[in-house]
């Protein structure tokens, strides 16, 4: 049976996968995730997707690979992962407060050829104070989340809608990555053997 990989470090990755009874290996890619001079979003998280998949794929030639890649957007600006920088969550933050912003998720599945497709959801924020901007930042939750927040978690408080795929947002747009795993020859768990 060829190996199915999940090219990502990401535990919430691996959770919606594992969630479905998949069977698979993780081995992430490790790759400049630099944006280049005047790329778009869409076309950055795609070829980073794309990037991963084929990188893992390199070393396992054979194994069906499955990478991703999400951006926080707002205003056509990338929103990266904050770290332990509380300012720049904080920032991240006040930029996202009031406003609907954009997730995008570049997804590519690596076999004989390589397949990718990017997913775009909105996400409409509430006004924040700034006592409930401290408060997140100080919980340390969003620092390695694109755009300094998490819908599954505590963040979850800030956002009265999302308009398009909830598991793209957190991180792996799972109907779209699901086609692309069986197209390219991985079997999902309700069908048969």
């Amino acid at each position: 049976m060829t190996s199915f990989i999940l090219a990502s470090g990401s535990p919430r990755r691996r959770e919606l996968l594992g969630q479905l009874g998949l069977s698979f290996e993780v081995e992430a890619a490790e790759l400049d995730e630099s944006v280049h001079p005047a790329e778009l979003p869409k076309a950055y998280v795609e070829r980073l997707a794309r990037e991963k998949a084929m990188a893992v794929h390199a070393r396992r030639p054979g194994s069906i690979v499955l990478a991703a890649d999400t951006s926080v957007v707002v205003d056509d600006v990338i929103l990266g992962k904050p770290g332990a920088d509380a300012r720049e969550g904080a920032a991240m933050l006040r930029s996202l407060s009031g406003r609907t912003h954009q997730v995008m998720t570049g997804v590519a599945v690596a076999a004989a050829q390589v397949h990718s497709v990017v997913i775009t959801s909105d996400v409409i924020f509430r006004a924040l104070s700034e006592a409930e901007i401290a408060w997140y930042v100080a919980t340390g939750e969003g620092a390695d989340k694109a755009g300094g927040y998490g819908l599954q978690g505590k963040a979850a408080a800030f956002i009265s809608a999302v308009v398009g795929s909830s598991t793209s947002i957190i991180g792996l747009p799972l109907a779209e990555s699901l086609e692309l795993l069986r197209d390219a020859g991985v079997r999902l768990p309700w069908e048969p053997a």
